[in-house]
């Protein structure tokens, strides 16, 4: 298989996550990294943190015979780069997607991909002309344990699905990244487009867009008047007996673990991924799947194997997302966000 040559924006908790994965990927080699903060340049990723999955940072990344940039658009600018991978701030993701696109790399654009609905128009008009794959880190669609209950979902195994909860819970992310930049709601969009859009597009993914949305939401808990809770109520019109609700938040003391978590109740048998693992709960018995993940455990290993090898062997990369599908689910927070501040059922365009 062609190998394929990677060029890495941004060392924090998503850039030093995927630099590990890219090292185990026989088709994948990153030669390029690209940061503002000399140190990381250096391998030195000993002031990052994230909220779920550990990871050493104790000990610098090994960067021989890579190149180090701080200028992201001089390393976009390298020929011999076949994807660019844009793990930064919300707020850079548009120029770096815009420029690589244009110079006619594959980009794959950490969540959430954009901050508004205008970048997202952008955003879809370069898609639309560009000659490279684009995908997004939306990895929840990738992710084992969703991935097989989505199926399980969408083939009505267990028959109709009488009602759905997914939960994103995280403790406070305050002092964890960049400039602290998470808790500008300007930056992040607070934690209901930074982390609960996760659950968001798993509701999209399982069920499809909704019709309108029912959010409430708190916010500056711990951001500046970022909305740092949210839980919403989505509401499809051809499945009125459907319920399907989400919620999410960053507020949590720091010590409160991280909580990722379903429950989808069928008229069979309950879909439940919790503290205790993923299971499937029937009224005299319960199983736990075998999902066979080998070398890929997580939707990141998953997500990241897979574009690499549709731009190896020059594939179309839709087995996980298409660039509609996304869209979809984007507007759907946005619109989720509308109905937090309006108080209002909010149509969902």
């Amino acid at each position: 298989m062609k190998e394929v040559r990677i060029g890495l924006i941004g060392l924090g908790f998503m850039g030093t996550t995927h630099f590990g994965i890219y090292r185990n990927l026989p088709q994948a080699k990153v030669v390029a990294i690209a940061d503002v903060d000399a140190a990381k340049c250096a391998g030195d990723i000993s002031k990052v943190i994230g909220n779920i999955g550990g990871g050493d940072n104790s000990k610098p990344l090994d960067l021989a015979g890579i190149r180090t940039y701080a200028d992201a658009m001089e390393m976009i600018a390298e020929p011999d780069i076949d994807i660019i991978d844009i793990c930064v701030p919300t707020p850079l993701h548009l120029q770096y997607m815009l420029t690589a696109l244009k110079a006619g790399k594959n980009v794959f654009c950490e969540k959430p991909v954009c901050r508004n609905r205008n970048e997202l128009a952008q955003l879809a008009a370069a898609v639309k002309e560009a000659k490279g794959f684009f995908n997004v880190g939306m990895c929840i669609r990738a992710w084992p344990e969703y991935a097989h209950a989505r199926e399980c979902v969408v083939t009505k195994k267990y028959g109709e699905v009488r009602h759905a909860l997914f939960r994103r819970l995280s403790p406070s992310v305050s002092g964890n990244a960049w400039e602290n930049w998470y808790m500008g709601e300007n930056h992040s969009g607070g934690a209901i487009l930074d982390l609960h859009l996760h659950d968001t597009d798993a509701v999209c993914h399982f069920f499809g867009k909704p019709d309108r949305v029912v959010s409430r939401g708190a916010r500056g808990i711990v951001s500046d008047n970022g909305i740092d809770h949210v839980m919403t109520t989505y509401i499809y019109d051809k499945m009125p007996n459907l319920l399907v609700t989400a919620e999410g938040g960053w507020g949590a003391a720091k010590s409160v673990p991280f909580e990722m978590s379903f429950e989808i109740t069928c008229e069979k048998a309950t879909l439940k991924l919790d503290a205790n693992g993923y299971k499937i709960y029937f009224d005299d018995h319960v199983e736990t799947p075998e999902l066979a993940v080998g070398d890929l455990p997580t939707g990141w290993h998953r997500e990241l194997d897979y574009f690499t090898r549709c731009v190896a062997e020059g594939k179309t990369p839709d087995k996980y997302q298409t660039f509609e599908s996304i869209a979809a689910a984007f507007r759907t927070v946005m619109t989720e966000m509308d109905a937090v501040d309006s108080g209002k059922v909010e149509e969902v365009f």
